[in-house]
């Protein structure tokens, strides 16, 4: 069966920059284009980190343990000057370069690979986008969160199809009228008989893994029973419990 691809669903076109980068220019380019997130590239377009907006911010979170002051103005006992700045604050907050702020190493996937792969890796690692990288781990394109929810808004008709021809006929071999498919808003129903019980969960897995599914309701039940049996011997001995 195909499933959509990673490339299928990636931005080609990725704004970018290098580690030398000072911290200002990367907040303009987040708001410029309207994104949460930008890839620190070497030399040779090999992806070394990734600077998002959650990185930019904590950069100008005062250190914890610091006293709530925001003009910075107040004046410490015993010390002169209306400038003096209280414990643990910096009069002026060092912003840094990309380099400095990006999350390293970064989270890649590759353009070759399942988008549902994708997307449980963002889910597990936690990000909201994901460099795409070539065989040589140089930059290609950036899908994001938004990118893989497309996975989810394929029709429902075109759903049906695919378990009817791919995972039915193609992969189990069952007649056209053995089973009946029915989807809405992604819900997969399933009622028929098929010929062995060793093929049931085999649809149900297939299914589920199909691009756009968002659920299955299986009611297919088998004409021969195929599952392994114990033997004389093991029953004879199996423990009693």
């Amino acid at each position: 069966m195909r499933h959509v691809k990673v490339a299928e669903l990636m931005t080609g076109e990725v704004v970018s920059v290098v580690p030398a980068t000072p911290f200002k220019d990367v907040a303009k380019l987040l708001v410029q284009h309207d994104i949460t997130g930008v890839p620190v590239l070497d030399e040779e377009d090999r992806v070394l980190g990734v600077v998002s907006q959650t990185d930019l911010l904590a950069q100008t979170a005062p250190p914890a343990g610091a006293e709530e002051d925001p003009a910075g103005l107040r004046q410490l006992p015993g010390r002169p000057g209306p400038r003096a700045v209280a414990p643990g604050r910096a009069a002026v907050p060092s912003r840094g370069t990309a380099g400095e702020v990006m999350s390293a190493p970064a989270v890649t996937v590759h353009a070759d690979e399942p988008a549902a792969d994708a997307a449980r890796l963002m889910a597990r690692r936690g990000v909201e986008r994901l460099p795409v990288v070539d065989v040589e781990d140089r930059i290609v394109g950036i899908v994001t969160r938004r990118d893989l929810l497309r996975l989810f808004l394929r029709p429902d008709e075109e759903i049906r199809h695919r378990v009817e021809h791919d995972v039915l006929a193609g992969v189990l071999g069952a007649p056209a009228d053995s089973v009946e498919v029915h989807v809405v808003d992604g819900i997969v129903t399933l009622s028929g008989r098929l010929d062995r019980t060793s093929q049931l969960p085999v649809l149900q897995n297939l299914v589920e893994r199909l691009d756009g599914v968002v659920a299955v309701a299986s009611r297919v039940t088998a004409r021969t029973d195929d599952a392994p049996t114990a033997s004389p011997e093991a029953s004879r001995h199996a423990m009693p419990w």
